[in-house]
């Protein structure tokens, strides 16, 4: 338990291009994990440690969650002491179409540094990264960085996080100089001023000496978090309830106290690219974040019904083990399993339970993870993270030593939002199809299908570059050149009523023939926040009048269904199945007959249910100069979008509008001719909404068309 209090486990999230893995390098250099620091875009033919990847290197963008784990020296400036920590960092992607990766990084970490840019602040995967936070309940620390840009502002930054996230924050640093002139923060917590000098800022001088310059703005800024505090932790505020200023160790353990307890966020300050503030957030990382230990991690007894409640796990080495696979990778020596431990220890060849499958493994080689790199390890206790070779798994899945039945909940895994048709370019080589299938095992927002009609490969993701991301890497890792066709939108059916249902099928043929009957309603059901689960097959069948074992195939009925709409052929969703009764006949009933029936029932319900057809809506933040903010406004509004919010800075300014999908191919090229191409955009699926009627008809009746004549 000694060593869990020196260990930290912690993400490094935010919107794209806000210096996450420009930040991590540095604390690798100044913890001593690398010997030279290397930028992001690979300038120099190197690139960052954290950014393996060639086309990460090349594009400058995080594209996979990278783990790794380096040693800190913090300083206890009460005590006048420094203690060696252990911490483990994942270092994850920013743009919107690989937020899987930062989902499962979220998911089993203990705390996170949330980097906020200090000219543009809370942005459109900032609140992803947020609610990604609040969902898993992590603590999190704020980082603003790029305090040496022009038009930096932290004060902004901060009031965006106390409104636009939700988020009671304030500042326990105060820079000294801003702009070109920062040089310096003041230490608001314990009053001094910390500096970098020497080799790329490796030295860290403080001086008890406050500069003249920034004294009366950090005596305001530490009166105000001092205030803030008071809001959220009882301790402080009785203090200043009973006129008393607390003391800089009483401030110092409000802040981790209502870090840990998920109602504040200190925030830190500093320019990684400058080498500046860097270590003091690590003190703070160390300081204010939660170990192992302080993190309330729950699972599920199997043994128990669904309706017991949780199990708290303990992380005690002698504990029975329990650990969480949460990434999977194919390496050269095979697949690579990223495992968080959770409890118990891991050691190199025992024999561990997957809880999923049942199934028993023996763990041939366990590793600790530098980005790309990897040092063999023999054993892994309680709140570490770790990668297992050679064992056969999916994301998601947890491990036991056999002797208790839990099992975690797994992540939250977004829906795809766009599809396109792929083919090997020439002969289809098996390379072709292996590729496929190793990146839908890693990764659950990748998915593939056969159109059953077209008989075209069809790849759906989570955005354009997502799917370009994939079909390069085919062609570097397995020589795979792909012609791909027009992008398309992942359109979804639901329905808006309930509707009854009574279904008999019947089929004579000689011999034995088949029977089945279904009684029930279909209603509509709204998506789980939590869990993202919008479809339901519920079973209310009493008296035996449909023997169990035929349950399994009338479920099966149901969601395959569910995978082809009448009114346009795509994906049915937010829609709950109740079985309510039925009948069978002795000789003719089969599984086969029940599946059968069910599909006809629900294509019969469906129809009087007033089904509609949804498009995916997204989230589209557009940051251009100034003087162009009247051509961007009117570019959104050609497209059918809503303005939501818009911001006005010095010389540019942000506008965020809700645009369905389908109006937004193109966009790039319109933007880039109405700002002289000067302003960028991102987008973020929001949720799915029903069409406007006249494209409802359109899809229909194209829909229609591709029906052989017997089914129009």
């Amino acid at each position: 338990m000694n060593r869990l209090l020196f260990q930290r486990n912690i993400g490094i999230s935010a919107h794209i291009d806000s210096g996450k893995t420009t930040l991590t390098e540095r604390i690798l250099y100044y913890t001593g994990r690398i010997r030279d620091i290397h930028e992001v875009r690979g300038r120099d033919n190197v690139g960052a440690k954290m950014d393996s990847m060639e086309l990460e290197r090349e594009k400058g963008i995080t594209i996979q969650s990278a783990a790794t784990f380096c040693d800190w020296e913090a300083t206890d400036v009460e005590k006048g002491t420094t203690q060696k920590y252990s911490v483990n960092i994942i270092d994850t992607p920013g743009h919107v179409d690989f937020t899987i990766e930062v989902e499962r990084a979220l998911r089993v970490l203990d705390g996170a540094v949330l980097v906020l840019c200090a000219v543009a602040g809370v942005q459109s995967q900032t609140s992803t990264v947020d609610r990604q936070m609040r969902r898993y309940n992590v603590p999190r620390i704020s980082f603003v960085n790029k305090m040496d840009r022009p038009g930096a502002n932290p004060w902004r930054i901060i009031t965006q996080i106390r409104t636009k996230l939700r988020m009671p924050a304030a500042a326990v640093q105060v820079p000294i100089g801003v702009e070109d002139e920062f040089k310096g923060i003041v230490d608001l917590v314990h009053w001094r001023a910390i500096y970098n000098e020497g080799i790329k800022g490796s030295t860290v001088v403080v001086s008890e000496d406050i500069p003249d310059s920034v004294v009366e703005l950090a005596k305001e800024k530490r009166t105000e978090l001092i205030e803030q505090l008071a809001e959220v932790d009882e301790e402080i505020g009785d203090l200043l309830i009973n006129d008393e200023q607390p003391t800089n160790a009483q401030v110092a353990a409000a802040i981790r106290r209502s870090t840990i307890g998920l109602r504040f966020s200190p925030v830190f300050m500093g320019s990684a690219i400058k080498n500046t503030g860097v270590q003091p957030l690590l003190d703070g990382v160390c300081e204010y974040l939660p170990n192992p230990s302080e993190t309330e991690v729950l699972a599920h007894d199997t043994d128990q019904p669904p309706t017991a409640p949780q199990v708290p796990l303990v992380p005690a080495t002698d504990a029975p083990l329990v650990g969480l696979a949460f990434k999977l990778e194919e390496g050269r020596f095979g697949q690579l399993t990223y495992m968080r431990v959770y409890q118990g220890t891991l050691k190199k060849a025992n024999t561990i339970y997957n809880a999923r499958t049942g199934k028993k493994v023996k763990v041939p080689r366990l590793v600790r993870m530098h980005s790309n790199e990897m040092e063999d390890v023999d054993s892994i206790g309680p709140g570490e993270i770790c990668a297992m070779f050679g064992v056969e798994c999916s994301s998601g899945d947890t491990f036991t030593d056999g002797s208790t039945s839990f099992s975690m909940t797994s992540m939250f895994v977004p829906e795809p939002v766009i599809s396109l048709a792929i083919k090997a370019n020439g002969i289809e080589t098996p390379n072709f199809s292996r590729a496929l299938n190793r990146f839908q095992k890693e990764d659950p927002t990748f998915r593939v299908h056969m159109d059953k009609e077209s008989k075209e490969t069809i790849i759906s993701g989570m955005g354009e570059l997502h799917l370009e991301i994939y079909v390069e890497r085919m062609r570097r890792e397995y020589n795979v050149d792909c012609t791909t066709g027009k992008p398309r939108v992942a359109f979804r059916e639901t329905i808006t009523q309930r509707a009854e249902f009574t279904y008999t099928h019947k089929k004579q043929t000689g011999g034995a023939g088949q029977f089945a009957k279904v009684i029930g309603h279909i209603e509509p059901m709204e998506r789980d926040p939590e869990t993202g689960k919008d479809v339901e097959f519920e079973n209310v069948v009493m008296g035996g009048t449909i023997p169990t074992n035929f349950i399994p195939a009338i479920r099966k009925g149901f969601y395959e269904a569910l995978e082809k709409g009448s009114l346009s052929g795509n994906m049915v969703t937010g829609c709950r199945f109740v079985l309510k009764d039925g009948a069978f006949h002795a000789v003719d009933s089969s599984e086969l007959a029940f599946r059968l029936a069910t599909i006809g029932a629900f294509r019969e319900a469906y129809r009087t249910a007033r089904p509609v057809i949804l498009e995916p809506i997204m989230t589209v933040e557009v940051i251009a100069p100034v003087e162009f903010q009247s051509a961007v406004i009117g570019s959104l509004n050609t497209r059918r979008g809503t303005i939501v919010d818009s911001e006005v800075r010095d010389d540019e300014f942000t506008a965020i509008a809700e645009v369905a999908l389908n109006d937004m191919f193109g966009y790039s090229n319109q933007l880039r001719g109405v700002t002289q191409g000067k302003g960028e955009f991102s987008m973020e699926y929001k949720h799915h909404m029903p069409v406007l009627p006249n494209l409802q008809k359109e899809l229909e009746e194209a829909y229609r068309k591709t029906l052989p004549a017997a089914k129009k």
